[in-house]
């Protein structure tokens, strides 16, 4: 009877040991951006909000699951758009979690596939694209992605918040075809200003050549002046042939002058 006492102090105080050991396992801490999903014996048993929380050990497990926006960044990729021009493109998405029991239950690693899914759908909708609308229109492509994604990634738990393309290359050549694009482009434009330039004082021109022919000696006053100012550097050498009536003008402009 004493030796079964002695077991049973035994069995008690091991047990206590056995417990006291499990019971750091089973003290769980969760942060205010995590969220721990809890499996018991295998089944899925609920989602435990951040803060200290308890389980069984043996018995019950938890996996925690990251609730901020995570970034995964696509590769750089060679696409091939819909009037065959070859670009290499590269995005990245951004994506949290909103069901953290869809995202352990029902996929193995969301990041890896939300990752994959976008690089797949980008060469989707580029494939689809011209040109062009790449080079100009990256928001609505970016858009246009997104729109794939978040209805795939949905059933997943996982919601996409938003997609960048960063950077758009081209080969060597169409870039060389491009700059001679607008290059021309550049000189069309300088040709129709100067023009636009040429036009506009050709008009003042006649328009000045009407005022002067209102009046019989403006013409010849013009051209004295005109000579004056050429005169004003003596290393000048200059040969002007002057109408026949400009002393006649002169006298009379002189004339005028000295009746006043």
């Amino acid at each position: 009877m004493q030796g079964l006492d002695i077991f049973f102090v035994c069995l008690t105080g091991f047990l206590m040991l056995f417990f006291i050991w499990l019971l750091p396992a089973g003290i769980k801490l969760i942060y205010q951006y995590e969220r721990g999903v809890v499996f018991t014996l295998g089944r899925f048993s609920g989602v435990r909000d951040p803060g200290l929380t308890l389980i069984i050990p043996i018995l019950q497990t938890m996996r925690k699951v990251d609730m901020r926006i995570k970034t995964a960044d696509i590769p750089r990729q060679e696409v091939m758009t819909r009037d065959n021009i070859p670009m290499l493109v590269n995005a990245v998405v951004y994506f949290k979690v909103l069901d953290p029991e869809d995202v352990i239950i029902k996929i193995e690693d969301h990041i890896f596939a939300v990752r994959q899914y976008t690089q797949a759908a980008l060469r989707d909708v580029i494939g689809n694209s011209e040109m062009d609308s790449v080079l100009t229109e990256r928001e609505q492509i970016a858009e246009s992605i997104k729109t794939i994604v978040d209805a795939e990634t949905n059933g997943w738990g996982v919601d996409v918040e938003s997609i960048k393309i960063q950077e758009v290359e081209l080969p060597a050549e169409m870039k060389r075809a491009m700059a001679k694009q607008a290059e021309a482009e550049r000189e069309r434009r300088a040709m129709v200003i100067a023009s636009q330039g040429e036009l506009t004082a050709s008009e003042n021109l006649r328009k000045a050549a009407e005022t002067l022919a209102k009046s019989s000696g403006a013409l010849h006053l013009r051209t004295l002046q005109t000579i004056r100012d050429i005169a004003s550097d003596p290393s000048e050498k200059i040969v002007l042939f002057l109408p026949s009536d400009l002393g006649d003008v002169v006298s009379k402009v002189a004339g005028g002058r000295t009746t006043k």
